[in-house]
């Protein structure tokens, strides 16, 4: 069994093995969502994979996923030797495997794919609640510079009632 340890980066990921109390670096892997596919298809459906929480390590996770045992992905904040590393690239990697190895890497917990197409659906709400606030406050900033008064609420259809 390998544990494999992923540095995820925005164009690349440095990968390396532990197995057996040894290091061996796996070189550059570009994060092409295809080419992550063909570096996981050459993985045994026994190794562990290790991925460091940043912002597309969910995606990456998934395309790991089905090739390998187990995807883990670790907790940033917790794995504070990763922060102190002089040269970043590989030696994260390697921190990440070797926590993973010994077992004292915190990992944080992955939703299904249910919980997360409902924090997508739920983030566009607000988005479009957010949005929909914004125009109206442009709205009726214009029309107050303008000095016109609107003719109704401009969130209901109701019409407005007295002086105001």
């Amino acid at each position: 069994m390998l544990i494999i340890g992923l540095d995820i980066h925005r164009a690349f990921a440095e990968a390396v093995a532990w197995e057996e109390g040894r290091l061996r670096r796996l070189g550059r892997v570009d994060m092409r969502r295809d080419l992550l596919a063909a570096f996981a298809a050459k993985l045994s459906p026994n190794d562990v994979g290790v991925i460091e929480a940043t912002g597309n390590a969910t995606s990456a996770a998934a395309v790991v996923a089905p090739h390998v045992k187990k995807v883990g992905i670790a907790k940033p904040k917790q794995v504070f030797i990763v922060a102190y590393a002089k040269i970043k690239t590989t030696i994260d990697a390697d921190v990440l495997a070797q926590l993973y190895a010994s077992g004292f890497l915190p990992e944080v917990w992955i939703a299904d794919e249910p919980t997360q197409a409902l924090r997508r659906q739920v983030t566009r709400r607000n988005q479009i609640v957010r949005q929909r606030s914004r125009l109206k406050s442009v709205i009726q900033s214009i029309l107050h510079s303008h000095l016109i008064r609107p003719a109704r609420m401009l969130t209901c259809a109701a019409p407005r009632v007295g002086p105001g």
